[in-house]
């Protein structure tokens, strides 16, 4: 086996759009670098990549932009390409949200750099032998949807409020850790799973890249270059509705991932690393229905409706929705992509998966060992679990963000499970 890590910076230039409140917002400064991370590993003549941007999404245009560069510049298969965002809200304006347009200059100037350090990839492949490991971190992620005494929802509700009940849904806490390393032991690299909403920075006048930046730059100082992927991230934050909404910030959290990423590392024993794997990438494209559009949708007056920031927002932007949902077939296209190594899944979706689906995934495709990686290879907004539409909250309140129906994330969940099925290997 062969593997290389290469990162390179993306950070956007100051006067550049940023994305991730919803609304139009132009920073000053610059806190920290942003970068691309690419991680590539070659088996025989089995090869896949990942790519991870510190962005918020990652459209379907740059993914399949990337995919063709790197096909037809250096020879890979454009298919066994995976693009992930961190889903980084102290980012750029990489897609459509809210009032925030994509800034296409900087999305062509992302890709280019993308195929620039998959090209710096590619020339670094050495011998590698690698290692799984993984742990249960508590603490750091929190359930955000509180369910409250009439039985709907509130996104960042707490218990400081007597008519809140109970948390709606689970957490998954598995931090997991696939390690690469030299043959004479020193680390080449690792790739990072772990399901956490990165909102750091979101709404002020500055770029980061929040906790996965700092997650990346600490390990890397510890001599392992990482590459990090979230899970299925749409319920789950770092706010904590059992103690007023406290929460860690992006160094806390950050750090606090680094050290027990660092942990796995350490406890991975040398007999645990091999030499050979068996590569394996599908992909699938499927049709998720857009939800029924409705005049209590429209207007935000559905049970449970939870409109962020501001409400005019949703009434400037809406109209556009309509108009391209009822030009459409009433369905959206969606990539369901499978990158396997060995009996190691990691499940890609276009979208921000409700953590319920993390962990059907990871509990169907036993013994498999399945990782979700969300906001991958293209966007199609929030994916609440079917139970959560009836309870409202942010997540599905009709917008840009969330306009699909209760049937999508089973549709995908499914879709996942039988491409992971089809891998040959297993035990």
């Amino acid at each position: 086996m062969k593997a290389a890590f290469t990162e390179i910076d993306i950070t956007p230039p100051l006067g550049a759009t940023k994305i991730g409140w919803l609304k139009r917002i132009v920073p000053t400064r610059v806190l920290d670098p942003l970068f691309a991370r690419v991680a590539i590993l070659e088996s025989g003549r089995s090869r896949i990549a990942f790519i991870a941007l510190d962005t918020l999404f990652v459209r379907a245009e740059e993914t399949a932009a990337i995919r063709l560069e790197v096909e037809h510049r250096y020879g890979f298969p454009s298919g066994n390409v995976m693009v992930a965002a961190t889903h980084n809200h102290g980012g750029p304006a990489v897609a459509e949200c809210g009032d925030v347009r994509p800034d296409e200059t900087y999305c062509r100037t992302m890709v280019e750099r993308c195929v620039k350090a998959f090209g710096q990839a590619l020339e670094r492949l050495e011998d590698a032998q690698f290692a799984f490991g993984s742990k249960a971190v508590f603490g750091l992620a929190h359930n955000r949807r509180v369910i409250q005494r009439g039985g709907i929802v509130k996104t960042h509700g707490t218990f400081d409020d007597p008519n809140s009940l109970c948390l709606e849904g689970p957490v998954d806490p598995e931090l997991a850790v696939l390690a690469l390393r030299r043959r004479n032991g020193d680390l080449l690299g690792a790739l990072v799973n772990y399901t956490l909403h990165p909102t750091d920075h979101g709404g002020d006048d500055t770029f980061s890249a929040g906790w996965p930046g700092v997650l990346a730059q600490r390990l890397k100082a510890n001599g392992c270059p990482c590459l990090f992927l979230n899970g299925a991230y749409a319920n789950i934050s770092t706010s904590d509705p059992t103690r007023s909404g406290k929460t860690l910030n992006m160094e806390e959290t950050g750090s606090a991932l680094a050290e027990h990423a660092t942990q796995v590392l350490k406890n991975l024993k040398p007999d645990r690393f091999q030499d050979d794997a068996v590569l394996d990438s599908r992909a699938q494209r499927v049709k998720l229905p857009y939800r029924e559009v409705t005049p209590d949708q429209i207007k935000g007056t559905v049970r449970g409706a939870q409109r962020f920031i501001d409400p005019a927002i949703y009434d400037r932007n809406i109209p556009g929705l309509v108009e391209q949902i009822r030009a459409s077939d009433g369905t959206l296209a969606a990539e369901v992509q499978v990158h396997t190594i060995n009996d190691l899944q990691f499940i890609a979706v276009p979208c921000e998966w409700f953590v319920e689906f993390g962990l059907q995934i990871k509990e169907r495709l036993h013994p498999r060992r399945a990782l979700v990686v969300g906001s991958a290879n293209g966007i199609v907004g929030y994916v609440p679990h079917p139970e959560a539409f009836p309870r409202g909250g942010y997540e599905t309140t009709f917008l840009t963000t969330s306009k699909l129906a209760p049937a999508a994330g089973n549709l995908l969940l499914n879709t996942a499970v039988e491409l992971g099925i089809k891998t040959n290997r297993v035990g």
